[in-house]
């Protein structure tokens, strides 16, 4: 297995890569990788200090498939704020386009946070899950421990579309801690599938979040999707993760593809 510490050791971006199987959901990429090699690839390419990743835009345009090109490029830069535009090529087309900003701290007397840590049990209180053991989970969840903290199973019926597992990487040592995060920020099967009473098809179409804290530390993170709305086979679903200190580091939304 390829982990995530093995995959980001080896990526060369002028060169590119092609995904190893154990990265992959069905024939393409787990939209989780692909959108922490692009911003590693805007990272790495930076000619400085790049500042702290604030907020991204992911548009999943067509199969990730083969040897995958990523070109990033810087749009603006101010004072404050650098915006970077990356294209992820697929055997000549273009199968994701990113919006990325990164974000200098200023001081400010404005500092608030409303977003709570569920009442759930930590991950040490809870049991682990074999996701990548059943029979509907893609590759890439051999990539991370999960421990299953409350809200729905997958292919339930649920009427109450949510998701709330504890995870962590199996390796992500060496890794940029924000490159970590949004690698594993993804990785939940949308929550509508948790309204599914049979297996079927679910596809991302985009996903956009803001990072909330520069130096998202620690190993364990509470990953939390909700279905908000769910109609003429579309989601549109609610995203955050926090870790186990209860800091919400991440918010985010997504359109999902519901063939069902």
């Amino acid at each position: 297995m390829s982990s995530l510490s093995t995959l980001l050791s080896s990526f060369d971006v002028e060169r590119g890569l092609e995904l190893p199987d154990d990265w992959r959901q069905g024939r393409t990429a787990y939209g989780g990788i692909l959108t922490a090699l692009a911003v590693a690839a805007a990272m790495t390419t930076y000619s400085g200090q790049m500042p702290p990743l604030r907020s991204v835009q992911v548009t999943f345009i067509g199969p990730a498939v083969g040897q995958l090109e990523f070109r990033p490029q810087v749009l603006r830069e101010g004072k404050s704020v650098v915006n970077v535009g990356v294209d992820v090529i697929a055997e000549g087309a273009l199968a994701a386009r990113l919006a990325l900003v990164f974000g200098r701290s200023r001081d400010s007397a404005i500092a608030h946070d409303f977003g709570p840590l569920p009442a759930v049990p930590g991950p040490e209180a809870c049991r682990e899950f074999n996701m990548s053991g059943m029979p509907f989970a893609p590759a890439f969840t051999r990539n991370f421990v999960m421990r299953p903290a409350g809200g729905a199973q997958p292919i339930s019926g649920a009427t109450h579309p949510e998701l709330l597992i504890w995870m962590r990487h199996v390796d992500a040592s060496g890794v940029d801690p924000a490159v970590a995060l949004v690698a594993m920020a993804d990785a939940l099967p949308p929550a509508a599938f948790t309204s599914f009473t049979a297996a079927a098809p679910i596809s991302s179409i985009n996903w956009s979040f803001d990072m909330l804290e520069p130096v998202p530390v620690g190993e364990w993170f509470l990953l939390r999707s909700f279905s908000e709305h769910a109609r003429d086979g579309y989601s549109s679903q609610d995203m955050q993760v926090w870790n186990a200190q209860g800091q919400l580091l991440l918010r985010g939304r997504q359109s999902v593809a519901v063939f069902a």
